[in-house]
């Protein structure tokens, strides 16, 4: 990022760690990321891995994400918790804690190179896929509560940690640790990475951008490593309290940088309102016969697919560890709550990105259709969304720096929590271990807004989606568990053992 002679070892540094992590970042994405092309369609299998275990958990629970919106609501509302029940958190602010960390820039840039790769048709595939992910939040932050362990100081430590060895046990206790600790590397490692440093690193970008780039205020000397130390002592003064202080700033800071963004996106859909029907029927029309997109209609379901895939991340492990703090004594009650993790991000925050696009047809997200239909490259995803928002606000890219600065915050805090709990599992929990812990997490944020690595996030990216390949494979072995809760819980229900908590009982934010 710096480019004054003085900081010049820094950019000897950065290509130095590539030049080191590349091999070993490429051979690894290969991997994961491994892609078969089928009729002309090339797709990553670990979207299909995702995807396919959302559409058999769907079927398995009978769509419960579509017909249980009013218990999730009285969930959320803390109608059946109470402030004595075990846990940290209430359900409002777990399910803030999880969603500040997959509302982030994909739901800017992401979407933005989703519908023009994919056309307008991506956007109905990526609420396709938003809608089945929700059963797998279900699934897996149920498991992330029934398994948890509450410690003496009312600490709690849940999620993969706790459910993977119980699911793998039947391979050995060998095999079951094994597994676990994969899991566990390979979160730290894209947590201190890629819900980190790059993190840091673009909202640093986009500051300096909309603060006269090299000549303005941020682009002197220096001011990198000033702003990424502001930037970790905010953040060090957070999670310095743990979960409980993580959730109390998302509690409010995921409403805020939500109803920023989301009113921004419909003053431009009601700016051209009479365009909005011919943009439904043309993302509706787009899912199935798509002009441009290689693969034709399979081409573009893949995309969007991708899109939502990466964006919530569901199934990855990592929202059921937020969850795991809920105050509550009925584990299947948090997996309701968490089901509307997806479609706050993906159904809404996503679909609304894309309508904004589609609805204001900016002449420059015409000019890169044509480039990519002709074979070209994919343009700059945050570039295509501000160009949008640009036809009816010129002064965007300065909402458009407080919605990153907002989503970039919220991410770090909360992936700082994953992160310890998984920092923990390999080497112990501890008030000294995890006191180190932060300290590590505040200095990658740092280093993050000076420098990026190139590779090293590329191998972060790989690692977040190990995740998924152990976290799914745990949620199939344990889907009778999550039946017998759902039953369990629904039986209390009729027989009025499980009823509303007296308002001035009830676990509320």
């Amino acid at each position: 990022m710096a480019t004054d002679s003085q900081w010049e070892w820094l950019a000897d540094v950065e290509e130095a760690i590539n030049s080191a992590f590349d091999p070993i970042a490429s051979a690894v994405a290969s991997v994961i990321f491994y892609a078969p092309t089928i009729g002309g369609v090339t797709f990553p299998l670990i979207v299909l891995w995702l995807v396919v275990a959302a559409a058999v958990f769907t079927v398995y629970f009978k769509g419960i994400q579509f017909v249980s919106w009013r218990t999730s609501l009285d969930l959320v509302r803390g109608k059946f918790s109470r402030v004595s029940d075990p846990g940290e958190v209430t359900h409002f602010q777990a399910l803030s804690s999880a969603v500040s960390g997959t509302v982030g820039l994909g739901n800017i840039a992401g979407v933005g190179a989703a519908v023009t790769l994919g056309g307008p048709g991506a956007t109905f595939w990526m609420i396709i896929a938003g809608l089945l992910g929700m059963c797998t939040k279900f699934v897996e932050c149920t498991l992330g509560v029934k398994y948890r362990e509450v410690h003496e100081d009312g600490s709690v430590t849940g999620g993969p940690f706790r459910y993977l060895p119980v699911a793998f046990e039947r391979f050995g206790s060998g095999a079951s640790r094994t597994l676990t600790l994969v899991f566990a590397v390979a979160l730290f490692l894209f947590g201190a990475v890629g819900g980190n440093m790059f993190q840091a690193n673009q909202t640093f970008a986009q500051a300096r951008e909309v603060t006269g780039g090299d000549d303005g205020l941020l682009g002197s000397s220096g001011s990198a490593l000033i702003f990424g130390l502001v930037l970790a002592f905010l953040v060090g003064a957070v999670i310095i309290g743990g979960i409980t202080s993580i959730a109390q700033v998302t509690s409010r800071l995921v409403p805020a940088m939500g109803i920023l963004y989301l009113v921004t996106c419909l003053l431009v859909i009601f700016g051209n309102i009479g365009n909005v029907p011919a943009a439904i029927a043309e993302i509706v029309s787009g899912a199935f016969d798509p002009e441009g997109v290689a693969g034709g209609a399979v081409g573009v379901l893949i995309i969007g697919f991708q899109r939502a895939a990466f964006s919530n991340e569901a199934g990855v492990g990592s929202a059921p560890i937020a969850h795991a703090a809920v105050k509550t004594k009925h584990p299947v009650s948090e997996g309701f709550v968490a089901l509307l993790e997806p479609f706050i991000d993906t159904v809404i925050i996503c679909t609304l990105t894309a309508l904004t696009i589609v609805i204001a047809d900016a002449p420059y997200y015409a000019e890169q259709r044509e480039v990519v239909a002709g074979g070209g490259p994919t343009p700059d995803g945050v570039v295509v969304t501000s160009r949008a928002f640009e036809t009816f606000l010129p002064q965007f890219p300065v909402i458009l720096a407080i919605a990153v600065a907002l989503f970039a915050f919220s991410t770090l805090i909360t992936w700082s929590y994953y992160t310890m709990k998984a920092w923990t599992e390999i080497f112990g929990r501890s008030k000294r271990s995890e006191a180190i812990f932060k300290l590590v997490f505040c200095t990658f944020t740092v280093i993050g807004s000076v420098i990026t690595f190139t590779s090293v996030l590329t191998f972060a990216d790989s690692m977040l989606f190990v995740c998924a390949i152990v976290n799914l494979l745990a949620c199939y072995l344990l889907l009778p568990k999550v039946r017998d809760e759902l039953r369990s819980f629904r039986e209390g229900r009729r027989n009025g053992t499980i009823t509303e908590v007296p308002v001035e009982e009830r676990a509320t934010t």
